[in-house]
């Protein structure tokens, strides 16, 4: 087969869990619109670059290189805090073209603005774009490791989907509660450190319990976003 080939093959087995996640979404007839949906999960791919750009600055400062302190800069921040951050930043900017597009349309409408489809959870569109990213990362790593590919698409999506997810939700609660906003978004830092982490220890006991972290962080995120589409469908 041609490297395109491959890649094509790679992008697809990487964009199962989005195809999952999308198929939820049509069968709980939840209020969320494809452009809505492709728009989170293009966000997701576009904030791989910032982050890439982030973790090449972080790579060139005098940083520990060797002990406990090093392990924690390499996992938690030059790779987790990096990556989170670069999906806050894109987020905000999502959700700012949201708020925008969704004010015009009820002016043109004269619908109320808190009727419109703006209040579709912002943890939903996260953790669409936390799926994003994931699909774009792991088609490059598994471009150069083909026989990790699968792992990743049921590992590495559901930390990146549950991360986003919290990440997207810490955008909303900023304005009300901006500690608890702040503490959210830790927490994604702190289960995508814990995550990468756990892979680098020998054995499989690690191995299985990042895998349980990841799980067990999407399907927390998964109930929450089911609650709140539930709150939100029209009665």
């Amino acid at each position: 087969m041609s490297g395109m080939e491959v890649l094509a093959i790679l992008l697809f087995i990487s964009s199962i869990p989005v195809i999952a996640v999308f198929i939820w979404f049509r069968l709980a007839k939840y209020q969320f619109s494809i452009n809505k949906f492709l728009f989170a999960l293009l966000a997701g791919t576009v904030a791989v670059f910032p982050a890439l750009i982030l973790q090449r600055i972080l790579l060139a400062l005098p940083v520990p290189t060797e002990g406990k302190l090093a392990l924690f800069f390499e996992y938690f921040i030059r790779i987790a805090f990096t990556e989170e951050f670069s999906r806050l930043i894109i987020l905000i900017i999502l959700f700012f073209a949201i708020h925008r597009l969704s004010s015009r349309q009820a002016e043109q409408t004269s619908a109320d603005p808190q009727d419109t489809e703006e209040n579709t959870t912002e943890g939903a569109i996260g953790l669409i774009a936390g799926l994003g990213f994931a699909i774009l990362e792991s088609a490059v790593i598994s471009a150069s490791n083909p026989d990790i590919t699968l792992m990743r698409t049921f590992t590495a999506a559901p930390l990146h989907g549950a991360c986003g997810f919290r990440v997207g939700s810490s955008v909303l609660m900023f304005r009300e509660h901006p500690v608890h906003a702040f503490f959210r978004f830790l927490s994604a830092v702190a289960i995508h450190g814990i995550y990468n982490f756990m892979l680098t220890i020998p054995g499989r006991l690690p191995s299985v319990a990042a895998i349980l972290i990841a799980l067990f962080a999407l399907v927390s995120s998964v109930l929450a976003i089911h609650n709140s589409m539930k709150d939100e469908e029209p009665v």
